[in-house]
C-alpha cells in the first residue's frame, strides 16, 4: 500500500517541465491572426487585471487554437463530432476527459467525447483545467458573467460557483489565472455544438497538491448533491515532446492508470512521474468527485497523438478522450431493471412497511413480472432528513427479488438493532433506497476491486462484514482502505484482510425514491 504523505506534496509543474513550450507548438494561428499574433501576446500582458474579470470575458484562443470565423468554426467541430465513431451511452455520464490543444491537433479527439455527450441534458458542466501561466496555492472558479467565443456567449452559472467558493477557502475567484489559459476556452465551441440550454462553472487548479483536489472534488460533490445534469470535464494532454513509440508507451500506462478510477495511487504515479499528463490535477479532481457520485467505469474512446496528424514522430504529444458513468458495471443482470420495474420495488417496499405498522404482519404479495421474481439478494435503506435511519439486507439470492424486498424493508424498518422502530408518524419523513446485489465473487487479488463499483464482503471465522458500494465510495479512497473499513465492519483487525479472511465482491444496482423525484 502507498503511503498517505502524498496527501502533501504539490504536483508544481503541470506539463512535466516542458508543457509551457508544449502549446506555443500545439496550436494553429487562424489567418487573418496570424500577422498580428506576437503583438497580440505582447499587449495581452500589459492589460490592466480588472479587465479579465469583466461580465463578458473575450476569447484569449479565438483565432490562434481554432477558428476565429463563425462558419469556419462551426463546420470544424460539427465534422469533428459527427465523424466521431461513439456508439450511444445509455448509462448517465458523470464526467469527461478532454484534450485541450489546437483544434487541428486534438479537434478529432476531442470529438469522440462531445459525441458521447451529444444532445444529453445538463443544465451545468463544470470544467476542471490546469493553470498553464499563473501559479497560485489554490483553486480559482470563474464566478461572474459569460465567456464569449466565435459561436456566442456561454453563461457562468453564478449561483453554482458561488455555493463553490463557500465551501472552502481554498476556493476562490482569482481572474488572473484566466488571463492566457486556453485549456477550458477550447472546449466551450464543442459545448456550444453538442449541448442545448447549459451554463458553466470554469475552474483553473492553480496549486495540484492532493489536497487541493481532495477539497475541490468534496465541494463539487456537496454542491452536486443528487442532481444528475452536472456534468465534470477534465481538460488535459497526455505526454509531451517524446518520440512516437515512447509517448505511445507512457500513454498507455496513463491511460490505464486513470481507468483504475484509483485518486491516491494515480497521485503516487503522477509525483513519481511514471504517468505523465498536464492537467494532472483536473483529473485527478474528477476520480474522487465521480466515485462518490456513483461511478461504474472510466471509458477510453480514443487516444492518438499529434504524430498521427502531422506525420512528425520525433516529438508529439498524446491526446485522449474519455467518459466516466454512473452505476454497475456492464454486463451485471441488475441493470436490466427498467424504471417501471424498480418504481414497482420501491412501492413494495414503502407498502410493506405501512402494512406491518398498521397490521403487525406482512402484506401477501404476487408478482408476476419475470425481473421480479427471480431469485436476488438485496437491500432496503431508510433515510430520515438525510440521515440513516435502518439498512438491513440479505447477502445470498434465496427468494424472489420481490419478497426480499418486502422482507428486508420491514427488517430495516422494526429490527435494526442501531435504531428504535420506525413508527407510522415517521412514514412521511423517511426517503427508501434498494440495493440489488450481484451473486459474491470470492476473489484472490484485490486488484479485481473497484472502488465505487463494488460491494466487499470480508469473512474470518465466525466474523463477517459487508460494506456496499455506496458506503464504500463514500469513505474510502483507495481499496486498501476499502478493504480495512470492511475488516472494522466484521469486527476484525483492519489487516485481517491479509491474514487468512475471505474476500468477496459484487455489484449492486443502487436506486432510491429520491431518484423518482428528481425526474
Amino acid at each position: 500500500m502507498r503511503g498517505d504523505s502524498s496527501a502533501g506534496r504539490t504536483l508544481h509543474s503541470h506539463c512535466r517541465g516542458r508543457g509551457f513550450k508544449s502549446h506555443s507548438l500545439h496550436q494553429v494561428i487562424y489567418q487573418p491572426m496570424k500577422l498580428f499574433f506576437p503583438f497580440f501576446i505582447l499587449i495581452l500582458n500589459f492589460i490592466p487585471l480588472s479587465l479579465f474579470s469583466e461580465e463578458i470575458k473575450k476569447p484569449i484562443a479565438s483565432g490562434t487554437f481554432y477558428p476565429a470565423s463563425r462558419e469556419e468554426l462551426v463546420k470544424m467541430v460539427d465534422k469533428f463530432i459527427e465523424e466521431a465513431d461513439v456508439k450511444s451511452e445509455k448509462k448517465d455520464i458523470i464526467g469527461a476527459v478532454v484534450p485541450h490543444a489546437g483544434y487541428i491537433y486534438s479537434g478529432r479527439i476531442a470529438g469522440y467525447t462531445y459525441r458521447a455527450i451529444k444532445d444529453k441534458t445538463f443544465r451545468v458542466v463544470v470544467l476542471i483545467g490546469p493553470s498553464h501561466f499563473e501559479f497560485f496555492d489554490g483553486i480559482s472558479v470563474y464566478n461572474i458573467g459569460a465567456f464569449q467565443t466565435p459561436l456566442g456567449n456561454v453563461e457562468i452559472d453564478t449561483e453554482f460557483a458561488n455555493k463553490l467558493i463557500k465551501e472552502n477557502p481554498k476556493v476562490s475567484f482569482y481572474p488572473r489565472a484566466f488571463r492566457q489559459e486556453h485549456s477550458l476556452e477550447v472546449q466551450f465551441p464543442f459545448l456550444q455544438r453538442a449541448l442545448k440550454d447549459f451554463k458553466i462553472v470554469p475552474i483553473l487548479i492553480g496549486n495540484s497538491s492532493f489536497e487541493n483536489c481532495k477539497i475541490l472534488a468534496e465541494s463539487l460533490v456537496s454542491v452536486i448533491g443528487n442532481r444528475k445534469d452536472v456534468l465534470i470535464i477534465a481538460s488535459t494532454d497526455l505526454s509531451h515532446y517524446h518520440n512516437y513509440e515512447d509517448a505511445v508507451r507512457i500513454d498507455t500506462l496513463t491511460l490505464s492508470e486513470i481507468s483504475k478510477l484509483d485518486p491516491k495511487n494515480f497521485f503516487e504515479d503522477l509525483s513519481t512521474e511514471n504517468v505523465e499528463l498536464c492537467g494532472g490535477g483536473a483529473v485527478l479532481t474528477l476520480m474522487i468527485a465521480s466515485r462518490t457520485l456513483g461511478a461504474g467505469d472510466l471509458k477510453i474512446l480514443k487516444y492518438a497523438n499529434s504524430g498521427d496528424v502531422t506525420g512528425d514522430r520525433l516529438k508529439v504529444v498524446g491526446y485522449a478522450s474519455g467518459i466516466i458513468t454512473r452505476g454497475i458495471q456492464k454486463g451485471d443482470e441488475q441493470e436490466m431493471l427498467n424504471e417501471s420495474q424498480k418504481s414497482r420495488l420501491l412501492y413494495i417496499a414503502r407498502y410493506s412497511i405501512e402494512n406491518y405498522l398498521k397490521t403487525d404482519s406482512k402484506p401477501q404479495l404476487l408478482e408476476t413480472d419475470p425481473k421480479l421474481v427471480e431469485n436476488k439478494g438485496a437491500f432496503v435503506t431508510i433515510t430520515k432528513h438525510n440521515q440513516l435511519r435502518g439498512c438491513i439486507g440479505s447477502i445470498y439470492p434465496t427468494l424472489p427479488l420481490y419478497r426480499t424486498i418486502s422482507d428486508m424493508a420491514i427488517e430495516a424498518a422494526t429490527n435494526d438493532p442501531r435504531f428504535p422502530p420506525l413508527i407510522l408518524e415517521e412514514l412521511d419523513e423517511i426517503d427508501l433506497e434498494i440495493s440489488v446485489l450481484s451473486p459474491l465473487e470470492k476473489i484472490d487479488d484485490i486488484s479485481k476491486i473497484k472502488v465505487g463499483t463494488h460491494g466487499l464482503l470480508i469473512r474470518k471465522g465466525f466474523y463477517s462484514g459487508l460494506l456496499l458500494p455506496q458506503v464504500a465510495a463514500e469513505y474510502s479512497s483507495t481499496r486498501e482502505e476499502f478493504l480495512e473499513h470492511t475488516c472494522y465492519k466484521a469486527g476484525l483487525n483492519k489487516e485481517a484482510w491479509k491474514k487468512g479472511a475471505d474476500i468477496y465482491i459484487f455489484s449492486a444496482l443502487v436506486f432510491g425514491e429520491k431518484d423518482l423525484k428528481d425526474k
